[in-house]
């Protein structure tokens, strides 16, 4: 049930156009290309499961998760958008 001039269904595409953004950005994130055997950052031997099961891999895993964590830090507030549209 839409409310207002939306149709109905509208909310669900605009959750689904949502997920669909996340996936594709997610994807254009992964690796592409041959595997290094030593991290980019630090020089640390990546393991060979590793490069296995990340194909393209360029980072050990904790130079990995450090930035992942700095990523993650950066974002979008989508409350903040929806109540300033709301004043």
């Amino acid at each position: 049930m839409a409310g207002g001039w939306a149709r109905d269904g509208a909310v669900q595409d605009q959750i689904d156009a949502s997920v669909e953004d996340a996936v594709k950005r997610a994807r254009d994130n992964l690796p592409k290309g041959e595997s290094r055997k030593q991290c980019e950052e630090c020089d640390a031997d990546i393991p060979e499961a590793r490069r296995v099961a990340v194909p393209g891999v360029r980072l050990c895993i904790a130079c990995q998760s450090e930035r992942d964590q700095q990523q993650k830090a950066g974002g979008f507030n989508r409350r903040g958008s929806k109540d300033s549209q709301l004043r």
